[in-house]
């Protein structure tokens, strides 16, 4: 690809313009701000139990319906990116969470609650596989592994803001859960304004100039065999992904907190702490390992992070004291998210230029889907044994399937977009690093 094409990694393109740095920062706060108000349930759920007077295991589902819908989300805003660009869809799609997200502040009962949070699902469906394609398709092809790895630690950077609003909401100024709904509008509202601010992607423009040429069509690319078997292969990796993600993050701080079980018994307070400490081992493992992959590649960084979490388990799960509770979980987030800094880059190499809107958000997001039933499981696990055994007999499989899934796949590294359409002729193979 010569300098003047899109993508091009010429010194002329090293340094970010003003419009790949507001595609990025719009991208990493729209993600970020999705991840905080997933998780800010998360944090809550307890005393969303106590207002509405009905069980633990049933307010955990708020977090399995969001997750399921999110498919709904990336299939809806995928397609539409696909045949109509990528900005628009995301200014309607950031506009759309932010008034469900608020809204859940102001739910009568549960019943109103788990329609808002399905309904928050579909606008946190849309937003990663979106925003993600937007800003691999700007930054440089070399450069490409460092934002990845920033990029996912949009949502690692969520799970830290909802541990600290948790903590000054709930701990400090002793406000009711609904707060934290409400003052979620805020945030989203900056992401909507940068995002008005970006241009449309010149890949997706260039994409549509060879398609009118060569008259190919989107069911043409996305039914291709070959396409439909990478496409049932990354399901499967995310669906690991996202049990490893969710099964170390999703009941810890109820493991934390809780005083049966064989949970950990710290102060809500402390439990705030120390997940504060953890996403920032989240954000360190996810900067650093994303930028590596551009060395070592995508699927050799995975794996040694998966490798290096088996040993942590133990750490992890079985600890009591404070310190040892910090250390595992610190360690813990480290190598997962480290993993999951490599994501966005790989998917969105993976995905032919003709379907990047649909393809690696439908991806991750089925994958998200079929993990969706993460914390439901662990709860009961910990009710019928204990949080250690639900912690360690979800996380240990979980790591050797990424594990292997990796080592099986392939990938495209540092490969260029813009000049191709994704057919088995147009498109290279992905290649083993």
């Amino acid at each position: 690809m010569t300098s003047g094409q899109p993508g091009s990694t010429s010194e002329v393109s090293t340094h970010l313009t003003p419009d790949q740095r507001n595609s990025f920062i719009a991208a990493l706060l729209g993600w970020m701000m999705d991840a905080f108000d997933y998780f800010i349930v998360v944090f809550v759920y307890a005393d969303i139990a106590k207002d509405f007077h009905i069980s633990l295991a049933e307010v955990a589902f708020l977090t399995t319906a969001t997750l399921i819908m999110r498919p709904v989300g990336a299939i809806i805003f995928g397609l539409w990116a696909d045949r109509k660009g990528r900005r628009i869809p995301l200014l309607v799609d950031v506009s759309f969470y932010s008034v469900i997200g608020f809204l859940c502040a102001f739910a009568p009962n549960f019943t109103v609650l788990l329609i808002l949070r399905l309904l928050y699902g579909i606008g946190m469906g849309g937003e990663w596989g979106l925003g993600a394609a937007l800003a691999m398709e700007k930054i440089p092809a070399k450069r490409r592994g460092l934002f990845s790895g920033i990029l996912q630690q949009g949502y690692s950077l969520g799970y830290l803001v909802a541990s600290l609003a948790s903590l000054v909401v709930i701990n400090w100024a002793g406000l009711s859960w609904r707060w934290l709904f409400a003052l979620s509008i805020f945030p989203a509202l900056i992401s909507l304004w940068i995002r008005s601010r970006v241009k449309e992607s010149e890949v997706w423009e260039e994409t549509q100039k060879r398609m009118k040429m060569t008259q190919s069509s989107f069911r043409d690319i996305a039914f291709n065999p070959a396409i439909l078997r990478r496409f049932g292969y990354l399901i499967l990796l995310m669906t690991a992904f996202n049990w490893m993600s969710h099964g170390t993050q999703d009941i810890y701080p109820t493991f934390l907190k809780a005083t049966e079980h064989g949970g950990a018994g710290v102060s809500g307070a402390t439990a705030s702490w120390i997940a504060v400490l953890y996403t920032i081992g989240a954000t360190i493992g996810g900067i650093t390992f994303g930028a590596l992959s551009s060395k070592y590649g995508r699927r050799y960084t995975i794996v040694f992070c998966a490798v290096l979490g088996l040993p942590i388990v133990p750490l992890f799960a079985y600890s009591h004291t404070v310190g040892l509770l910090c250390l595992g979980s610190f360690l813990m987030q480290v190598v997962v998210q480290g993993a999951w800094g490599v994501i966005p880059a790989h998917l969105s190499e993976m995905s032919p230029d003709t379907i990047r809107g649909f393809y690696p958000g439908v991806t991750y997001q089925l994958g998200n889907c079929l993990a969706a039933f993460n914390l439901p499981i662990q709860q009961s696990l910990a009710a019928s044994h204990s949080y250690q055994f639900a912690l360690a007999a979800t996380i240990v499989p979980v790591f050797v399937a990424v594990i292997v899934l990796s080592l099986i796949g392939k990938e495209a590294r540092g490969i260029e977009f813009g000049g191709r359409l994704g057919t088995e002729q147009g498109n290279p193979s992905p290649v083993r690093s």
